[in-house]
């Protein structure tokens, strides 16, 4: 009606335009006039309606609150509930649940997470048979002048919980990662070394049975095999069989050992699987990491590599020595022309050198120098067995001043044309020194212990190798094969003699018939073996200190022998601990010895066994390894009673999970 009365009015003032002022200045007091009369007879019922309005709004809000299909609630920072909507009641069934404390519905959510200070967290937890993701979202209540009450700092503060059903979510997460598929290679370790003990015409029945023992393995696991090679398969199966063949250790590893169709050799397998990657090719990938990592350990083993991590199962028979040298001529040709291609070569072993990585060293200076090529040694803090040896060759005029140098000498002389040879050793880390192997684009590594998960993984020429007794045998073999012309001098074969007398305990342990035709090569190179016993000789505190550790050794378990070595006054602390290990080996029911000798900071582990337990497999879990008879770790920022607990639960953990019988 107004607007009908402007419109009105603007037409008069347009149609009398000689009185247009007066008439202007007369419609808008009129139009005035009935404004404040609408607003004065209308306030009261103005401010009524937005009253209701407001009201009604409120009672909205609480009711769509209160009706909202997410379950929401609200707690004190003590987990007790002070409010709640009906979807929350519904979640629970059950009105005894009312107003109480969160923590006993959900106990996932712990008080670190209520007394929180960031905006938001998340937690997944259970109610009955469903999965929930809760949502926890701190807020504080602010008081103001129509507040009726005081409030507390205690109330003051409170978390919001909003609840989601991940129910069918994880569900169908669980099946999408059961049925992704994990790819596996298995290769027979000792194929033609097992067919030459068979007669020639059952060796197709004994290829057949090996054949039938995987595949119906495989079969059990909803699994596919298929043959790729006459000693190699492929296989595929579903993430959830997998983790049934995790939990069963894979026993195909033993069930092919019982064929036997007199056949001498038992037939071992080797497994590599690949898991969890991005794609088929990614997991093809891990599968190959993960079988040369198992042969690379000697076989009679399986290798399951993720994303995460690698884990080790089986690796219960000892590896099996290789008769022909085959792989020792080609790896001594293909170093032959690496060494043609520069001018240079550094060779370093491992952090505190023992006489195998001091030997094996001294077997690649003299290939280097025999081929006219500048070659040095790495030599750092050794062990004090190594000194007289050394000295050997620094005090005689023969050899150059420059045939041992220091780690950062070392990273001065590396350049292009440089080849870093590492022997005895394949982890970076351990390394006498680490960052040569980043400085160099030319690395060569030559081992005798069994691969981990953390490998030297840019060398352009690895010979590692667990069933040699000794990196010394290995450069030894090579030295025969790379050349005719190269002459060992009686202390350079005395040298890599004595790193084979160490690490076979005297021809005792890890030996071989190429062990021996090395051992055979160095004496005719002019090794004396007087010489070199007497060098081993112990002093008298060191025989104490021995003996000291084998009265105090404490019989674990029945079969386990378990002792400490005291480090005070003796010259080689470490050695005199792995020989109190060995000397502990010959008491009879003792299936593995473990001796701990603290020093410098530091709890070295030596452990030995003969045959029935894999110390390797032992020390891996305490981060270190080594061989199946002859292994060792070391452990940081512990105590030696600590130590000692945790060794014995290496060993229960072993026994129950039936690594060790």
């Amino acid at each position: 009606m107004l607007s009908v009365f402007v419109v009105v009015s603007n037409l008069i003032v347009i149609a009398v335009p000689e009185h247009e002022d007066g008439l202007v200045f007369m419609f808008s007091l009129i139009t005035v006039l009935i404004c404040l009369g609408l607003y004065f007879y209308s306030k009261k019922g103005i401010f009524a309606g937005l009253v209701s309005f407001a009201q009604g709004y409120e009672t909205i809000q609480k009711k769509l609150i209160r009706e909202m299909s997410t379950p929401t609630a609200l707690c004190d920072e003590q987990g007790y509930i002070i409010w709640q909507n009906y979807a929350f009641l519904d979640m629970l069934q059950d009105e005894n649940a009312k107003l109480g404390n969160i923590k006993a519905i959900f106990p996932d959510i712990t008080d670190e997470m209520l007394r929180y200070d960031s905006e938001a967290a998340f937690v997944h937890s259970s109610f009955g048979e469903k999965r929930y993701k809760i949502e926890l979202q701190k807020t504080a209540i602010a008081e103001d002048s129509n507040t009726p009450i005081s409030l507390d700092e205690a109330h003051k503060k409170v978390v919001a919980l909003y609840i989601t059903d991940e129910t069918e979510l994880v569900e169908y997460k669980k099946l999408y990662n059961d049925s992704r598929l994990c790819e596996g290679l298995i290769y027979l370790d000792n194929y033609e070394e097992a067919l030459e003990t068979v007669e020639e015409v059952r060796r197709s029945l004994l290829t057949a049975l090996v054949d039938r023992k995987i595949s119906n393995y495989i079969s059990s696991m909803n699994g596919l095999v298929k043959k790729i090679e006459k000693d190699k398969y492929f296989f595929l199966v579903m993430d959830k069989d997998m983790k049934r063949m995790i939990e069963d250790r894979f026993s195909v590893l033993e069930e092919v050992k019982t064929v036997n169709i007199g056949n001498e050799l038992s037939l071992t397998l080797s497994i590599g699987v690949g898991m969890g990657g991005k794609g088929y090719q990614a997991n093809y990938n891990f599968s190959r990491i993960a079988i040369d990592l198992a042969l690379g350990r000697g076989g009679d083993q399986a290798v399951v590599k993720s994303v995460e991590d690698i884990r080790y199962f089986g690796g219960k028979a000892q590896a099996v020595e290789k008769n022909t040298r085959v792989k020792a001529r080609v790896k001594a040709h293909a170093f032959k022309e690496l060494l043609d291609s520069k001018d240079k070569l550094i060779v370093m072993g491992h952090k505190m050198s023992d006489v195998d990585s001091f030997g094996a060293a001294i077997g690649f200076w003299r290939i280097a120098t025999a081929f006219g090529k500048k070659a040095y040694i790495v030599s750092g803090n050794t062990n004090l067995s190594v000194k007289p040896m050394k000295m050997r060759f620094v005090e005689n005029a023969d050899y150059p001043k420059d045939m041992f140098i220091s780690g950062d000498k070392a990273l001065e002389l590396v350049d292009k044309n440089t080849i870093v040879v590492v022997v005895d050793v394949n982890r970076p880390s351990y390394t006498e020194e680490p960052r040569l192997l980043s400085a160099s684009n030319t690395i060569v590594v030559v081992d005798h212990h069994r691969k981990g998960s953390e490998t030297i993984d840019n060398a352009v020429l690895s010979y590692v190798e667990p069933y040699a007794s000794s990196a010394s045998e290995m450069v030894a073999e090579i030295v025969q094969y790379i050349s005719d012309d190269i002459r060992l001098t009686s202390q350079e074969a005395e040298a890599m003699y004595s790193g084979m007398v160490v690490d076979t305990q005297s021809f005792t342990n890890q030996t071989g018939v190429r062990t021996f035709e090395a051992a055979a090569f160095l004496r005719r190179s002019g090794a004396d073996i007087v010489r070199v016993r007497k060098m081993f000789r112990e002093n008298f505190a060191d025989y104490k200190a021995k003996a000291d550790a084998i009265d105090k050794a404490e019989i674990y378990r029945s079969n386990f022998a378990i002792s400490v070595c005291n480090p005070e006054g003796t010259e080689s602390p470490t050695v005199v601990g792995a020989q109190a290990a060995n000397s502990l080996l010959e008491i009879r029911g003792i299936k593995a010895a473990v001796v701990l000798t603290p020093y410098d900071g530091k709890i070295f582990i030596s452990a030995r066994s003969i045959d029935e337990v894999n110390v390797q497999v032992m020390m891996e879990k305490l981060g270190g390894g080594g061989h199946k008879a002859v292994a060792g770790a070391q452990l940081k920022d512990i105590s030696l009673e600590e130590a000692i607990a945790k060794v014995k639960e290496v060993i229960d953990i072993m026994m129950d999970e039936g690594e060790i019988e």
